[in-house]
């Protein structure tokens, strides 16, 4: 039986009614971030947040499939207040944050990739540090029901499963794609991603509904 906050939060999905006004500036940010890195031909910030934002979709594919199999409780649930409700897990502002997040991430990388920071490859030290951040951010954000926990091992108890498959793989997948050697793989390894993304998301949800 789903509990309370996947039963709000599965109401919500898809549900067009609660839409708003505030998505179509956010939304044209996002492009704007996007168009500034293609201007400068920064192709290395520009992959690395393609791959963060595609690592996202396919954990909130593999959450929406918790759900479905278990019909208790995904991982996490956005129940409250939302333009736009995409999955289980996922609403439109979410999905739009994920967009340019690894756009910031990628912008912290100092261009020596050997440089160790407190001794510690900087590449890990700093996908650690940010992932951590997020873990914090959203610790507070069940704390007020934005972003809820079912799971007493995915909670503000348990942190370590969110920071290592919430966040952590995140931040290095994108820095892994930053660091390739041509623009072609990068972008192959992005296709590559979304694609497999894609899949899931017209097997598991257009055809099949699970999700």
């Amino acid at each position: 039986m789903p509990t309370e906050f996947a039963s709000q939060a599965l109401a919500r999905v898809r549900d067009g009614s609660h839409f708003e006004w505030y998505v179509i500036p956010i939304l044209v940010l996002v492009f704007y971030i996007y168009s500034v890195e293609v201007e400068r031909r920064n192709w290395n910030v520009l992959f690395a947040g393609l791959a963060f934002w595609g690592m996202d979709w396919f954990n909130e594919i593999w959450n929406g499939l918790v759900f479905h199999f278990t019909q208790h409780a995904p991982m996490w649930a956005t129940p409250g207040d939302s333009a736009y409700v995409i999955l289980i897990g996922l609403n439109i502002e979410i999905c739009m944050m994920f967009a340019f997040m690894g756009i910031y991430g990628a912008k912290l990388l100092p261009a020596d990739k050997s440089l160790r920071i407190l001794g510690i490859p900087n590449r890990w030290f700093l996908a650690a540090i940010n992932s951590a951040g997020c873990v914090v951010i959203e610790v507070f954000l069940n704390a007020i029901d934005a972003l809820t926990w079912d799971y007493t091992w995915w909670s503000a108890r348990s942190p370590i499963p969110i920071f290592l498959f919430g966040y952590l793989h995140f931040y290095l997948v994108a820095y892994w794609v930053h660091d390739m050697e041509s623009v072609r793989r990068k972008a192959m390894t992005v296709g590559a991603i979304f694609a497999f993304d894609a899949a899931c998301l017209i097997v598991f949800g257009a055809v099949l509904g699970w999700i």
